[in-house]
């Protein structure tokens, strides 16, 4: 059991059969007839010789088929992993050269270890950090960046590399002029063959087909004549088996990188994983198994020349439609690659870049999301500009200062929610022995010698003095009828020795008013805490009640309260 724990294939390869193989044979050759277009042109815009696309798109593959627990995730060179690495190495080595190409390497293999060691320590909820409308922004505006960066080959025009969409945008208007008519044509129709084949059915490889159109375009016009960049020769056969290098200074530089590169990789590859897993039920997702995957794939990836990887959103999407059951798919595809490389190769010297670059823009493009934007407007305001700054930051700051918003954003948020969390004055249901919310129900009762209050959210070092705060308040404004004080800690779920200080401090400020403290419903890992830590006997046994109106009820029978000593006030 524990060996199939790491090695999942061995969950569904003993069992395999002849059905499972017809669409695990399907799908595969459909997500490696994308693979090769994809790879190449991610490729690019990781700053590398397509080839690096090919490389990238076999070995990790087939490692993640046998250490993966997802039957349906497609592995393999992703736009956003692509940019964050020319992000990261474009300031050391000029892309393209010998160097560079060492360092993307060098830099798989941190990835790698970076994961895998995340996921052997079971380290898999790090990701957590980083919520759900940051992603959103973050990953919009890097779409908008990769996609832009692509301008210089669909016009045709060598504009500088940049990751800051004005620079892009401001050079690209400047250089306008210089625009070449043919290579424009080319990709404007490559666009809109993707588009229209992706609107008659999905599973057609619409990439395929642009490249295609592209290199017969090129070849049977002549378009090289006209200017039309194109791929070039394609080197032939697998990528050799060799250690990647790196010297103890690359090391220092490429950590933060590879560190931002493992976190933001996963979290893209473990949303769509779940996303996929959700309509089969015939297995489960383990997140730190998917690290170690993951990181298994990138280090046995740098050995034979490829840069980092991971699971894609439309591949995988692809892979699920055409029938996938099982990591034979990803082998498949991984075999259809290892073909290419070994006898196709030459078939891609014709093949422009203004085609790439179309088939990267239909796919970044695609991962702009303004319906996240809309829905967060309507449904919490606050996670909407949380998606807008951390959107904006990383279109104005780059890429790199883009994550670290993020996960600033979000650590913030968990910060703010945790220390200023939810609290409520409670009064009595008419007629039952039910409490709830007075500023969200009307007509409940409440009484001028008795206050309820309700805490929602553990009680730790981070909100104690926000507790104290919100109760000094309301005892302040009961004033002096005031006789009981009820803390319903039915929310509370968990207390560290700060909490059981401030539970301490506020018992001691109701004794000094006159006032006595009751505690109902509370739980019982907190109120083991609460024994352990001398507050029961402190406070005593008589104090803990099961349910608000107990602890009521028990004042009320020792008070004995003579007619028109309270009111009933409605709310």
């Amino acid at each position: 059991m524990r060996l199939k724990r790491f090695l999942p294939i061995l969950g569904w390869l003993p069992a395999y059969h002849s059905e499972q193989l017809k669409g695990d044979l399907s799908a595969g050759l459909t997500v490696g007839v994308m693979l090769i277009p994809q790879g190449m042109a991610y490729a690019m815009i990781a700053g590398l010789p397509p080839i690096y696309g090919l490389y990238a798109s076999t070995i990790p593959l087939i490692l993640y088929a046998i250490f993966g627990t997802s039957r349906q995730l497609a592995v393999g060179p992703v736009a956003m992993v692509s940019l964050l690495t020319a992000a990261g190495i474009g300031g050391i080595a000029q892309a393209g050269t010998e160097t560079y190409v060492m360092l993307a390497i060098a830099l798989a293999l941190f990835v790698g270890l970076i994961q895998f060691l995340l996921g052997a320590f079971r380290l898999g909820f790090l990701v957590n950090f980083l919520s759900h409308p940051v992603v959103s922004g973050f990953t919009s505006a890097a779409a908008l960046i990769i996609g832009l960066s692509q301008l210089k080959h669909l016009l045709g025009v060598g504009l500088g590399r940049s990751t800051y969409v004005h620079e892009v945008l401001i050079e690209a208007a400047r250089r306008i002029g210089e625009t070449n008519p043919a290579a424009l044509a080319i990709g404007l129709a490559g666009i809109a063959l993707i588009l229209g084949v992706r609107r008659i059915n999905r599973a057609i490889p619409g990439p395929l087909l642009a490249v295609v159109f592209g290199i017969l375009a090129v070849w049977g016009l002549g378009l090289t004549e006209h200017g039309v960049k194109i791929v070039g020769e394609v080197p032939k056969g697998l990528p050799s088996l060799a250690m990647p290098e790196f010297s103890l200074e690359n090391f220092n530089t490429l950590l933060p990188i590879a560190l931002a590169i493992s976190l933001v990789s996963f979290m893209e590859s473990i949303a769509v994983a779940k996303a996929i897993q959700a309509k089969h039920k015939n297995y489960k997702v383990d997140a730190n198994q998917e690290l170690i995957a993951l990181g298994i794939a990138n280090i046995g990836g740098a050995f034979f020349q490829a840069y980092p990887t991971t699971g894609g959103f439309s591949r995988t999407a692809v892979n699920d439609q055409a029938g996938a059951k099982t990591g034979m798919a990803a082998i498949i595809s991984a075999l259809l690659i290892g073909l290419t490389l070994l006898f196709l190769t030459p078939l891609f010297y014709y093949l422009p870049n203004a085609i790439l670059a179309s088939v990267i823009m239909v796919a970044v493009f695609g991962l702009i999301d303004i319906k996240e934007a809309v829905h967060l407007w309507h449904a919490d305001r606050s996670d909407f500009w949380m998606l807008i700054v951390a959107f904006v930051g990383t279109l104005a700051l780059g890429i790199e200062e883009g994550i670290l918003i993020g996960v600033a954003l979000s650590l913030g948020l968990i910060i703010f929610r945790t220390t200023m969390p939810h609290f409520a004055v409670l009064g009595k249901i008419p007629g039952k022995p039910l409490y709830k919310n007075v500023n969200r129900f009307d007509d409940l009762e409440t009484r001028p010698d008795i206050l309820v209050m309700r805490f929602d959210a553990r009680l730790y070092f981070a909100n104690v003095a926000y507790f104290k705060d919100k109760i000094e308040e309301q005892l302040e404004k009961k004033g002096k009828a005031l006789k009981l004080f009820v803390l319903d800690a039915n929310s509370i779920n968990s207390v560290d020795s700060s909490g059981m200080h401030a539970l301490e401090d506020i018992y001691q400020l109701c004794k000094t008013q006159g006032v006595e403290f009751y505690l109902s419903s509370v739980k019982g890992p907190v109120r083991d805490a609460l024994s352990k830590g001398g507050l029961v006997d402190k406070l005593g046994e008589q104090k803990f009640f099961l349910r608000i109106q107990h602890a009521v009820d028990s004042f009320d029978e020792k008070e004995v309260p003579h007619y028109g000593d309270y009111v009933l006030q409605t709310n």
